[in-house]
């Protein structure tokens, strides 16, 4: 998806990071760059279905539902450290595996427990938003009543997958809850 595709963008052209292998159920044998084109040139990388459990870190960009179904079936070592990038693991009721927490990824909110952290989740991009907008004036005591917010998204913030409700007719000039 976009989230994937900017991410291996940044982990490409970061001095401290060499990228090992790239997990796809779909794309296998395929280049990066079939799927992503901004990155025709940044790698001879191709899509794998094997997963090297002994990385440093492991950044998941797996659909919603899927990335805790993934650790389940992929153990990396205890010192991997794991970044989740969907909604698997941000809410308390749901943010433990295999008897360890994830910690929440907003570092405006968390800064010291992210630094001690091996699991991260990190906040979607509404939350981001509007966390970032409401936490300084949470921690000045400013808010006084009720918070209403009303939040808008693009044909991109429901991901790469064709539906009907991403169809640009559909969603032009269309709002959905």
């Amino acid at each position: 998806g976009y989230t994937g595709g900017e991410l291996l963008r940044l982990v490409l052209n970061h001095p401290g990071l060499t990228l090992d292998f790239v997990y796809s159920t779909t794309r296998p044998g395929f280049p990066l760059s079939e799927t992503h084109p901004d990155l025709l040139g940044s790698t001879s990388i191709n899509f794998t279905d094997q997963v090297n459990l002994e990385v440093s870190v492991v950044f998941l960009c797996l659909g919603h539902g899927n990335s805790s179904k993934f650790l389940e079936q992929n153990k990396f070592s205890e010192q991997t450290l794991i970044i989740d990038l969907s909604n698997d693991f941000r809410l308390e009721s749901s943010n433990i595996i295999d008897g360890k927490a994830f910690v929440y990824g907003l570092p405006e909110l968390q800064k010291e427990e992210i630094i001690k952290a091996n699991y991260i989740a990190n906040p979607g991009c509404f939350a981001t938003a509007l966390q970032l907008a409401i936490l300084p004036l949470a921690s000045h005591k400013l808010l006084f009543d009720d918070i209403h917010i009303h939040a808008v998204t693009g044909a991109t913030g429901a991901g790469t997958a064709v539906s009907a409700t991403s169809h640009f007719p559909w969603r032009d000039n269309n709002f959905s809850h």
